[in-house]
């Protein structure tokens, strides 16, 4: 794992070393292990290396005749395409993945990325076509950005290093601010800041280095087309096979690898395949809090651990431990996303990175098999719509009202979002239902700024949701939830692992992100995928004689709940007040002030609105006011 940079001067005017190795100086956490660089005129790239596989001859940048390449991530099937590419007659001068990804390009030209399993960013460096590729995986596990104006071409694995470059001009971008106060991620490929894109997971952009035309390309996407023809029993199969070997190739390295274990199926499912396949006991980290029992899952954790014969250890994050270190998590994530798990799963990634060098995690396993209690609830509100009203919007019964009774206890902690999520609008549109139910403002902006809420536009990010929750492809209610979830939220899930675990120089690896699965998993019947709307009903199905019962049965999916309304009665509320009711915040202009002070009296036990809040207060003080010199 690893981080790179690169620069394309337009004018011709050659890359100044000094700059490119400030801009790669700002992610040498992704890399601690080697660095690189190449200059070659207007052109320039600086490679920061983590070394998890050939150790020795591994280092980048990589230059094989008219190509080089600069490269992050793991390429799980490489010695299978190594085989494929020594039988069409090339041969290698190392044993890493990097050579074998360059190669590809070299034999099939850019169509070579579809033959990729695995979590990768890269730019490659075509002398000869005068061009760069920049391809990024299929779900966005690992990340790219760009910049660019009249004279420059910038890129870069984290947008810290892109600010480093003086030509890149720091401006907040208000309207993906509206959207994180919605969503808590942004939509597509734009961020907090003016100008800096992300290429997007799934693409691959190829710039001529003449014109300076860009052309992007989608190299995959999620299949929703239902396959009809086979049986249950196929699906669980090779769902199955496909999983084991997943695992195994992702326990590829020549390092030490270990694994995340938080009780929950998903990692628990991973750490018990991988324990199969690795010598001796398996090394498992996992989290909680001591603040109550509905904050730790180490009894299901340690379940899990026995059943795999795991060394399991135990991490126990403190409210002085968020204090102290959110500021520097603000840094390492470039721009606020998603929730405060990022702070759980930052401590337990610091302490892991102590005894190995790799995890593996379970993430991807809610959006993929619909693991979210949400999916539930909206299946509840449309059991009751067709039993009232007799009618089958979806054209089948994939959920009645009386399939679903069993599953509803699945609910019990949500009973404040039922009573906000049936408040209103009982019944209205799938799209605008789902927006309700995924909304973390809950249509609530009193506790912003009038003049911020004049500009405020709800109705052009539901178009914004529109565009990617209705694909045409996703006829059922389900999958439009899902294909939303994998499409829009599930980036920004991974942005955190990638950042938490980076900061710390650890790998992170997420076995059930095998394109193989996803698309065995997208397309079959919603009906069979969750039957009775159980979650992740043909995952238990393909691995329930090896779960613990304890683990197989559970009905409380905690998903790493932080006790922040708790912290917030002691010294985080003083933390809170610090920052939220100042008088920096208060010229910001974003935020009523007095509405956010009574909020932080008055927010759900599991609210998230003061969390945005303090996350895009602090990205401006570390990103934007640092920058204009506002702060000391």
């Amino acid at each position: 794992m690893c981080g790179f940079v690169g620069i394309v001067n337009k004018d011709g005017t050659p890359v100044e070393f000094r700059v490119l190795s400030r801009m790669a100086e700002t992610i040498k956490h992704r890399g601690p292990d080697e660095e690189g660089h190449l200059i070659d005129g207007p052109a320039g790239f600086f490679h920061k290396r983590l070394s998890v596989i050939d150790l020795a001859t591994g280092r980048q940048p990589l230059t094989i005749g008219p190509l080089t390449i600069v490269y992050n991530g793991e390429i799980y099937n490489y010695r299978e395409l190594r085989e494929s590419l020594k039988k069409a007659g090339h041969s290698f001068l190392t044993n890493s993945d990097t050579e074998v990804l360059l190669r590809m390009y070299q034999e099939h030209g850019p169509e070579g990325i579809t033959s990729l399993n695995g979590m990768f960013a890269f730019l490659i460096y075509d002398r000869e076509k005068k061009r760069i590729m920049a391809g990024r995986d299929h779900f966005g596990i690992k990340p790219l950005y760009l910049w660019e104006n009249s004279r420059h071409l910038v890129f870069g694995s984290e947008i810290k290093a892109l600010v480093e470059h003086p030509a890149v001009d720091i401006a907040a971008n208000y309207d993906s601010i509206q959207e994180y106060i919605v969503f808590q991620y942004v939509l597509n490929d734009e961020t907090f800041f003016q100008g800096i894109q992300k290429i997007r997971p799934g693409h691959y952009c190829l710039i001529d280095l003449e014109s300076f035309e860009k052309k992007t390309v989608k190299f995959w996407q999620p299949d929703f087309r239902v396959d009809t023809d086979h049986t249950e029993e196929y699906f669980v199969g090779t769902l199955r096979r496909l999983l084991e070997d997943a695992v195994a190739l992702q326990l590829r390295s020549d390092v030490p690898i270990g694994a995340h274990l938080s009780g929950g199926l998903d990692s628990s499912i991973v750490s018990i395949l991988a324990s199969k396949k690795v010598p001796g006991p398996l090394r498992a980290f996992t989290g909680a809090f001591r603040e109550g029992a509905e904050f730790d899952e180490t009894r299901y954790a340690r379940e899990a651990a026995k059943a795999c014969r795991a060394e399991m250890t135990e991490v126990f994050p403190t409210e002085e431990d968020f204090v102290e270190v959110l500021p520097k998590l603000i840094y390492h994530m470039d721009e606020p996303m998603a929730g405060p798990g990022l702070f759980p799963q930052y401590m337990v990634a610091r302490r892991a990175a102590q005894d190995v060098k790799v995890v593996l995690t379970g993430h991807g396993g809610d959006e993929i098999f619909g693991g979210y209690a949400r999916y539930v609830i909206a299946y509840l509100e449309q059991a009751l719509k067709g039993a009232i009203s007799e009618t089958l919007d979806e054209g089948e019964h994939i959920v009645s009202l009386q399939s679903i009774l069993p599953n509803l206890p699945f609910l019990r902690r949500y009973i404040p979002t039922l009573r906000y999520f049936w408040e209103s609008d009982l019944f209205q549109p799938m799209d605008r239902r789902y927006f309700r139910l995924i909304d973390r403002s809950r249509g609530d902006r009193s506790a912003l700024h009038d003049d911020f809420n004049a500009g405020f536009s709800q109705e052009r990010i539901f178009s914004r949701f529109q565009a990617v929750f209705n694909h045409p492809d996703t006829l059922s209610y389900y999958n439009k939830m899902v294909h939303f979830d994998m499409c829009a939220s599930l980036p920004a899930l991974l942005h955190v692992e990638d950042r938490v675990s980076m900061a710390c120089s650890l790998e992170s690896r997420v076995p059930l992100l095998d394109p193989r699965i996803v698309e065995l998993v997208t397309r079959m019947p919603p009906r069979m995928k969750f039957k009775g709307a159980e979650m992740k009903y043909i995952l238990k199905r393909s691995m329930k004689d090896i779960l613990p019962p304890l683990i197989l049965d559970r009905k409380d999916k905690m998903g790493f709940p932080v006790p922040l309304h708790l912290w917030t009665r002691n010294r985080l509320g003083a933390f809170y007040r610090d920052i939220l009711l100042s008088p920096t915040c208060k010229n910001r202009g974003i935020f009523n002030l007095p509405r956010i002070e009574k909020l932080m009296d008055t927010e759900d036990a599991y609210g998230r609105r003061l969390w945005g809040f303090l996350n895009i207060e602090l990205w401006f003080r570390q990103f934007i006011d640092q920058k204009r010199g506002d702060l000391s």
